[in-house]
């Protein structure tokens, strides 16, 4: 840039001394039209491609086995700037600085499944607060056998939606939409496509054979639906025991306080035994994983619950106890955690289960014991933050610099940055965590969620008080997922720390 500036300078100081002599003759051939001055460029045209870089270069977990993102990838700044002008489609930009991301390298082969970009930080910020565009449908997809078809059944509903208002249930079946049958092709056009309206083709089960019943449910996508993810919370009576039950389907830190009165409830009651169903729960704030776990476990702040493993270059930056968070007595708000000081609790999982899920179940096992009922989780053990154009506080995005946000840049990134230990030092499940008990949800007999005698519910209750060895749970019709409704909400595979660390920036 100075080398410009001083020849620019040079060039008009030469152009102004033959202006003003008059015996010079002009060389009109010489002289350069306007269009023809070269136009010099800086990393800041091309605001988006950079503060990507930026903040992928200094906090992505896997920035030292990638090759672009490395600290001596380019020679020069212009080489730098000419990188950037040569990648214009942003969201392609991020996933090429991703290792071996899902998105180019396709699921199988991915190092990278959960990093993601959104062209809005707001829309994405609304999103993570649990509001968002939606029907209330929530729902499983499973393949038939030997088919290319798909059908889906009904998981719950969220409450005040538009599909509360329609006849549809948990356990009800569809195998269409608009009345076209839904393949493992089509079916994410179908379903997360961009119309906010579609018609569901109903199904039943009859003689083993799921066939269509010609009913069909009309549902629509609302803005700004938010979802409490306490859905079920009661106090069970089972064989002279009194249990908890808390269904909780997301780690919202703006219903912390509402989970702690449950929490309180269940103080209240004097319960002997806990069940925490997170089978629906894809994640959401660590923030709110500590609190639940504090609230199981015991309001012990000199034990610790996590140690958040970075990239080699923000470890190095890190003092000893850097990176570590003990277990909580005080809520984000500055409430008293209601804790039950268990030694035990039974947690329900699935397919679906990932993330903070997960990570209540790591964290808590070291301390207590933790009975496993269901199937898999996920195995998403990395976590994440939002990363803005900010550059004066890292890039890290805070809700109380919006107005340093660069205007001219509303693009926010979620790359993982590393991975969550627990007290024992192990974070290796990216297989899943193994249940206790395994139990499929039977699509034939998916039951009433909080209900004793749905299946899940009904092991763990006669885990706890000894007597599921004498009843058989094999489910007729097991629901081995190939896919779900979860895929598409806010929080799905999120283990977000925003908020807990700010690690400084690698110069």
């Amino acid at each position: 840039m100075k080398k410009y500036f001083l020849l620019f300078f040079a060039i008009g100081i030469l152009f102004n001394s033959c202006n003003n002599d008059d015996n010079a003759t002009p060389i009109e051939e010489n002289k350069k039209k306007p269009e023809e001055i070269p136009v010099v460029k800086l990393a800041t045209d091309y605001p988006v491609q950079n503060f990507m870089w930026k903040a992928m270069n200094s906090f992505y977990f896997w920035q030292g086995d990638v090759s672009d993102l490395a600290d001596n990838r380019f020679a020069s700044e212009n080489d730098y700037i000419d990188y950037l002008s040569k990648n214009s489609n942003p969201e392609e930009f991020f996933y090429k600085i991703c290792n071996n991301h899902a998105q180019i390298v396709g699921n199988a082969a991915a190092t990278d499944r959960f990093s993601f970009v959104s062209e809005d930080y707001e829309d994405l910020v609304s999103r993570f607060a649990g509001i968002f565009k939606s029907n209330g449908l929530e729902f499983g997809l499973l393949r038939f056998s030997d088919s290319e078809n798909v059908f889906g059944y009904v998981t719950y509903i969220i409450p005040n939606s538009n599909a509360a208002t329609k006849d549809i249930k948990r356990g009800d079946l569809f195998t269409g939409v608009n009345g076209t049958t839904i393949t493992t092709s089509n079916y994410r056009d179908l379903l997360f496509g961009t119309n906010d309206s579609y018609t569901l083709n109903m199904a039943d089960i009859n003689d083993n054979v799921i066939s269509s019943n010609n009913k069909s449910v009309d549902l629509t996508k609302e803005e700004n639906l938010q979802e409490d993810p306490i859905l079920v919370k009661k106090v069970i009576e089972h064989n002279g025991l009194k249990i908890g039950y808390l269904m909780y389907n997301s780690f919202i830190a703006n219903y912390d306080e509402q989970l702690n009165d449950v929490f309180g409830d269940f103080k209240a009651e004097n319960i002997d035994d806990l069940i925490l169903d997170f089978r629906y729960n894809g994640g959401g704030r660590v923030s709110s994983a500590i609190q639940i776990a504090s609230s199981v476990y015991g309001t012990k702040t000199e034990d610790l619950f996590l140690k958040a493993r970075y990239n080699d270059k923000i470890q190095a930056s890190f003092n000893p106890g850097q990176g570590e968070n003990n277990f909580i007595d005080k809520t984000l708000g500055g409430s008293q955690v209601n804790t039950l000081n268990l030694n035990r609790v039974y947690i329900i999982t699935s397919g679906s289960t990932a993330s903070s899920s997960e990570l209540v179940i790591n964290g808590l096992e070291p301390y207590i014991d933790v009975i496993q009922i269901g199937t898999n989780t996920v195995g998403k053990n990395e976590f994440s933050n939002t990363f803005v154009d900010d550059i004066e506080n890292n890039y890290f995005y805070s809700p109380e610099r919006e107005d340093k946000i660069n205007p001219d840049n509303q693009w926010a990134i979620q790359p993982l940055l590393g991975r969550n230990e627990n007290a024992d030092g192990f974070s290796d499940y990216t297989s899943g965590l193994i249940p206790d008990y395994e139990l499929f949800e039977d699509i034939a007999n998916l039951g009433v969620l909080g209900e004793t005698n749905e299946p899940l519910l009904e092991l763990a209750l006669n885990t706890i008080s000894g007597t599921s060895s004498k009843i058989d749970f094999t489910p007729k019709y097991p629901a081995k997922l190939m896919g779900s409704s979860i895929e598409a909400k806010p929080m799905n595979n999120l283990m977000l720390m925003d908020g807990l660390l700010k690690p400084i920036a690698s110069e």
